[in-house]
């Protein structure tokens, strides 16, 4: 007897949609055929309506531990599986930040509790850590996170020697946050000298954090991994210049400079900046349109591998402060599918590349063992989308422990309707059911 089947989806897998059955027994995939008769202690009827395996965003800031008031592992992975995330990877910047094993297997210890879908978090780097991110185990930690840009306390990395060193001993995937902090600094000192404190307005902020500070910074940490062999994730690209560094072709183990581009880059621009303030100010800054259509086209070119969220929540009186006391980040991860979905209903991606860019390609390129496709024998990780149940972001319907999202008030023609963890249902049309989440493992894929 199977534990559910599916009847009359229409999967989104490996490049093609075809209506099918599908069977989980367990935790896994068991069978996928046009029609499954047998015998389920649930059977599902979905009418038509599209199977994705469930996303998996490899750049989100749930805040856990030490900044709580702000977001925490339950309520933010709450929110993701209301938006089809099945798996997160999550970044060290917190407080005390992830730079050492144990503070790192502290926040394991919290998710293994709290997490209601799959997680991972990324060991730290900073200026004195070396020893300690080289004995971090390959299939236990998602990658190392260098901040070559400003964050909290220790972890901007902006000595080139243990950059060097880094880069040239660390076998693991190293993921960049790539702003130049001299340029950051410089376009500080002259827009206060021009405007003031007080006269700094959130349309400031891509100048500030400017096109040339991220090019900079990208071009260093790519010519740096040509140099060493690294394998280079490039986080939130946020220029057209930046696409330029990256090779187009597919992922395979050949392509080992990657890069990621980010929801709010492909959805806003500074265009939205005199409706929304500092609701989108975010690091790198959301650029022009013809960044957010460069960035597209790479995506689409296969430039640039992996959509994600950098879902980095703040409340709502911190994000209204002035600007030097504005926060940087927006939260995301609930509404990633939908805000991607817009975009195939407005013919801008493919149904097939949503799931390549957002459920495939990350699997693939932190070698995430058994997920990230609807195949049989893989572990049964599932969204359930509706393409015609509208949605409508409101205040009553965010997840977000912070209660809001940039997106209020919009409008989407998709919903997920169920998303499935390990097997288990978690949300289903509203409601959640349970927590699911395990630790992701990472080995050679399928």
């Amino acid at each position: 007897m199977y534990d559910l089947i599916i009847k009359n989806a229409r999967l989104i897998n490996r490049g093609e949609i075809r209506e099918t059955d599908l069977a989980i027994k367990r935790d896994r995939i068991e069978k996928i055929a046009a029609s499954i008769d047998a015998s389920a202690r649930e059977e599902l009827d979905a009418g038509g309506k599209y199977l994705l395996p469930g996303l998996i965003d490899d750049q989100v800031h749930f805040r856990e531990p030490g900044l709580t008031h702000k977001a925490d592992i339950n309520t933010e992975s709450r929110a993701a599986a209301a938006g089809g995330v099945t798996s997160f990877m999550e970044m060290p910047n917190t407080k005390p930040p992830a730079t050492t094993l144990d503070l790192l297997e502290d926040k394991y210890r919290i998710a293994a509790k709290t997490a209601w879908v799959n997680y991972s978090f990324f060991m730290g780097a900073s200026n004195d850590n070396l020893e300690e991110v080289l004995r971090t185990n390959p299939r236990e930690v998602c990658g190392i996170k260098v901040f070559m840009g400003s964050s909290t306390g220790n972890m901007l990395v902006d000595d080139r020697k243990v950059l060097r060193d880094l880069f040239s001993k660390c076998e693991m995937l190293i993921a960049t946050h790539c702003e130049d902090e001299q340029t950051i600094e410089r376009n500080t000192e002259a827009f206060l000298k021009r405007y003031g404190p007080d006269g700094l307005k959130p349309e400031h902020h891509p100048q500030i954090r400017s096109r040339e500070g991220c090019l900079l910074s990208s071009q260093m940490a790519v010519d740096l991994a040509r140099e060493c062999g690294t394998r280079l994730h490039v986080l939130h690209i946020s220029t057209s210049d930046e696409t330029a560094l990256f090779e187009k072709g597919p992922l395979n183990r050949a392509k080992k400079i990657t890069s990621e581009a980010c929801v709010h880059h492909l959805y806003f621009s500074d265009e939205d900046y005199a409706r929304l303030g500092h609701r989108i100010k975010c690091n790198p800054a959301i650029k022009s349109a013809a960044d957010r259509e460069a960035i597209l086209r790479a995506v689409l070119e296969d430039q640039i591998d992996v959509i994600a969220t950098d879902h980095a929540p703040h409340t709502a009186s911190e994000k209204a402060n002035p600007y030097l006391d504005s926060p940087s980040g927006l939260p995301l991860v609930q509404h990633s599918l939908q805000m991607m979905w817009q975009f195939y209903e407005e013919g801008k991606i493919s149904r097939e590349d949503i799931v390549r860019k957002m459920c495939h390609a990350p699997a693939d390129l932190f070698q995430v063992s058994d997920r990230g496709y609807a195949d049989e024998g893989y572990i049964a990780d599932l969204v359930l989308l509706d393409p015609r149940a509208d949605y409508k972001v409101e205040k009553s319907n965010i997840h977000y422990k912070c209660g809001w999202s940039p997106l209020e008030g919009t409008e989407f023609s998709s919903s997920v309707e169920r998303t499935i963890v390990n097997g288990k249902t978690v949300f289903d049309r509203g409601r959640f059911l349970q927590r699911a989440g395990e630790r992701l493992a990472f080995g050679p894929v399928h």
